[in-house]
Formats: structure tokens, sequence, C-alpha cells
């Protein structure tokens, strides 16, 4: 689970599924997803850079407890 604020600008993650690592060029958030721009941590070239959707989570706490 990934938690607002987790992954920055410049941050090197390990997608889902990935074996590679992979560096983080740009988060934004859209239509119920954060939206990553990465780039493989190997290569400078923007044309390697792709989109990744990933999905969001909302979770209600109510006095520590999970509600959902």
């Amino acid at each position: 689970m990934v938690l607002a604020g987790d992954i920055d600008v410049g941050d090197v993650i390990v997608l889902p599924g990935a074996e590679e690592a992979v560096l983080v060029r740009r988060v934004r958030f859209g239509q119920g997803r954060l939206i990553l721009t990465v780039a493989l941590t190997s290569g400078e070239s923007s044309e390697q850079e792709q989109a990744v959707k990933m999905t969001t989570e909302v979770r209600v706490r109510k006095r520590g407890r999970d509600m959902l």
C-alpha cells in the first residue's frame, strides 16, 4: 500500500510485477489514481519514459479501527 506523500520525484522504486527499478520523474493524481511518469534508472533519455497508473484506496478510520 502506498500512502499519499510516500512517492516523490527522484525516488527509485520497483513496480509490482517488474524486475528492474525505475526512477520517478513525475507524480500526479487524476481520476482516482496516481499517475507516475517513470524511466529506467539506466537511461537518461525522455524517450524511455512511460506513464504508470496505480489505483488508489481510501480507508475510513474511526477511533483507530479500519472501517472498510
